[in-house]
């Protein structure tokens, strides 16, 4: 279709448009365009962190290798750092203040170094989640990835340490005639679920670290009293109602909480033992509801933060 101009000249008008009268959010969703920065659906956040699962795992050893490589014992500090606290535990609460409830020292400290070993998993989880978006700025500016990416690394980097600290508890356990035995391959479950608990923490953590950088600072108190109200150093129910005098349902609350349950399941696979002979099925409802909720929990918590994440 053409015209004439008032010059005299033809203008030729251009054919209609297969997008005339389209708004422009049908226009994106027609060619498949999205806003800069806007938060995936959960089901393609899923599918991008699977496809960056190399990433995630290289940059996990990248860390762990990197922890310690300024120290003239180098990665050995993995291990000595948890024994060492545990032979400060064990002259304090197991000497002086007497609370291995009548244990011996080849059951107490068998005991001591398990808990000492499956609390630090959880403590560095939950420290290095706090920092993982705050410390890695320059990485989450310049390239785009789903920044779960970082605090899962995290959590797969202490579960690598954990690792060189099992093959030292093992030699220990061995060493005061605790024997491998049929219970010993439980402890494959039990650190998959205190995996999936520790992760989710470690993404509630970095979201909220995110938004709140203090939180490291206070992280540190807030880990030490939970430490104290699990079991690390001493059995929780006798010391709460031998030696405090506490109620009952206190005592079940505090070893119904995820660090014990996690503890009490790792004693309970590794250790031979009177105390350790039977252990309440409730237990490991408790280990898996904790995993469940606080690892699907966290993740769907970090993921509605991604749109702030992408913006930088």
């Amino acid at each position: 279709m053409s015209e004439t101009t008032h010059e005299g000249a033809v203008a030729v008008n251009p054919p209609p448009s297969p997008d005339d009268g389209l708004s422009p959010a049908d226009l994106a969703a027609k060619y498949g365009l999205t806003v800069s920065g806007a938060r995936p659906s959960l089901p393609q956040y899923v599918r991008q962190l699977w496809e960056r699962r190399h990433f995630i795992l290289a940059f996990s050893r990248a860390k762990l290798h990197a922890q310690y490589s300024q120290a003239k014992l180098g990665q050995l500090w993995q291990v000595v750092t948890p024994l060492l606290n545990a032979t400060v535990f064990f002259f304090i609460f197991g000497l002086l203040l007497q609370g291995r409830a009548g244990m011996s020292n080849s059951e107490y400290i068998p005991f001591l170094v398990t808990g000492v070993f499956v609390w630090t998993f959880t403590q560095q989880s939950v420290m290095s989640g706090v920092r993982s978006i705050a410390n890695n700025q320059g990485l989450v500016r310049a390239l785009h990835f789903p920044r779960a990416s970082l605090p899962i690394s995290f959590s797969l980097q202490q579960l690598q340490q954990l690792m060189y600290s099992m093959i030292v508890l093992a030699v220990i356990l061995v060493g005061f005639q605790h024997y491998p035995s049929w219970s010993w391959p439980l402890i494959i479950p039990v650190l998959a679920l205190q995996l999936v608990f520790n992760t989710g923490l470690a993404l509630i953590m970095a979201r909220l670290g995110s938004k709140t950088p203090d939180l490291a600072q206070l992280m540190p108190f807030v880990l030490r009293t939970w430490m104290y109200a699990s079991g690390v150093m001493f059995p929780l129910q006798y010391l709460l109602e031998k030696r405090a005098g506490a109620p009952s349902w206190l005592v079940e609350i505090a070893a119904a909480n995820p660090a014990a349950v996690y503890m009490e399941l790792m004693r309970f696979a590794l250790i031979d033992g009177p105390r350790h002979q039977h252990l309440d099925p409730q237990v490991w409802l408790l280990a898996i509801g904790w995993a469940l909720l606080v690892g699907l929990g966290g993740f769907v918590f970090f993921w509605k933060a991604e749109e702030r994440y992408g913006r930088g």
